[in-house]
């Protein structure tokens, strides 16, 4: 495998081992902590949001494969119209804000701060931001070689970007009491 799939894989990993640790430490907050964590999410939303988060967590995978495994670095521009360093980018702008907005919405509910919570706007729009560079190459990575396998691929990053840029990015601070 290439250095820079490699090097993707590992910022992945990494990444996705700062997201769910961030989770982890959400459950050890207090119940009423972790139910302000909804924002005001309206109780009939809630199930939404859910079910397409798992759908995003599902999807995630395959998008994932598709960068890291199908595609080598050195065709990726000829095939999507970008350098594969974009990939760096977006990925590494989903797996960091998304590691930073659970303990920042916490401190939020604990102290708020009209900066914090410009801070806590900043880091979902850049989780959206990176969900729709990745959804864009995506597609094109599949509408340029086709194949289930890459369609598949391309379709699952479609819950990913709407539970990132949409629910949590615009959504949910709707809802956020202030």
């Amino acid at each position: 495998m290439p250095r820079q799939n490699l090097a993707l894989a590992l910022l992945n990993a990494l990444g996705g081992v700062a997201v769910l640790g961030s989770y982890a430490y959400a459950f050890s907050y207090s119940s009423e902590l972790r139910a302000g964590l909804w924002g005001g999410v309206p109780d009939s939303l809630q199930p939404i949001y859910t079910g397409n988060m798992l759908l995003a967590a599902a999807g995630y995978f395959p998008f994932t494969w598709l960068f890291v495994v199908r595609i080598r670095p050195d065709a990726f521009r000829a095939v999507t119209g970008f350098r594969y360093a974009l990939l760096f980018v977006f990925y590494a702008l989903v797996l960091i804000a998304s590691a930073l907005w659970l303990p920042m919405t916490a401190r939020m509910l604990l102290a708020p701060d009209p900066q914090l919570w410009l801070w806590i706007r900043v880091v979902l729009a850049l989780v959206g931001i990176g969900a729709a560079g990745i959804l864009l190459l995506a597609f094109r990575f599949a509408r340029a070689r086709g194949g289930a396998a890459n369609w598949a691929a391309a379709i699952g990053s479609i819950p990913f970007f709407v539970q990132t840029a949409i629910l949590d990015a615009i959504v949910w601070p709707a809802y956020y009491p202030q």
